[in-house]
């Protein structure tokens, strides 16, 4: 009878797993209070002007479906037809979920890949942290609003280092969870995205190609992780020592 149940399990879970080849992948989605409609898959688009649609799909009875192919990982957008805002997901190979709320679009659920469901948790822990330190964001922007104003159009520098330094101290905690991400989760695309911005701030210059070697191989090889490569290359990169000019001679 054991046997039997098992060869019964092994079975269904042959049969939900659906055979994609490399690089293909399948979107379903479902939007909440929605029957019909359009949705839109949007990609960044080269030249920076934007997402951009890459393809269209029609909403039956509340679900969708959405199926190609990706060289590689990328961030991009699903954008239902007249609802105000854009679901962000990676885009990759595999099965992937996505649930839209279309009252509420940052409350859109995604899952089915493993960087997807990642993606999930960061934004669901990020929202918790920041709700928390709203109260404080906003009571010390109505502090020294004034304060920056002048501050700003008298450019003292003085005033607005130290203010930028208190806001930072502020939003600590949503930096370091941002920031602290890549160590514990080298092989969620959103840490190759961190780090990426982490390589553009000098601040974390000695962190960078520590975390970009504790990356998984496949995450190294995708355009921002080649980029994180380029930066980290670039760093080592030493300008030549000026030649002194040869000593005059006295006659």
């Amino acid at each position: 009878m054991k046997k039997i149940l098992l060869l019964l399990a092994v079975a269904v879970v042959l049969f939900s797993c659906k055979n994609l080849a490399e690089g293909e992948y399948e979107i379903t989605g479902t939007v909440k209070g929605m029957k019909t409609g359009l949705v839109f898959l949007e990609k960044q688009s080269p030249m920076g002007m934007g997402p951009q649609a890459i393809d269209t799909v029609k909403i039956v009875d509340g679900k969708f479906e959405i199926k190609g192919k990706t060289t590689e990982p990328e961030i991009s957008f699903i954008q239902i037809d007249k609802v105000n805002g854009k679901v962000p997901f990676i885009l990759e190979g595999g099965e992937i979920e996505i649930t839209v709320d279309k009252d509420s679009v940052f409350k859109s659920k995604l899952g089915g890949t493993y960087s997807n469901e990642e993606f999930s948790k960061f934004n669901d822990e990020s929202n918790k942290i920041q709700k928390k330190l709203q109260k404080t964001v906003m009571d010390f922007q109505m502090k020294n609003m004034a304060v920056m104003n002048d501050a700003q159009k008298n450019n003292d520098t003085v005033v607005m280092n130290r203010l930028r330094k208190e806001y930072e101290t502020i939003q600590k905690p949503i930096t370091d969870y941002t920031f602290g991400y890549p160590k514990t989760h080298p092989k969620s695309f959103i840490s190759v995205l961190i780090i990426q911005m982490m390589a553009n701030n000098s601040k974390y210059a000695k962190d960078i190609e520590g975390l970009y070697k504790s990356l998984d191989p496949s995450l190294q090889k995708t355009k921002p992780g080649k980029s994180i490569k380029e930066n980290i290359a670039a760093s080592k990169k030493k300008p030549a020592a000026p030649i002194a000019p040869a000593p005059s001679v006295n006659k």
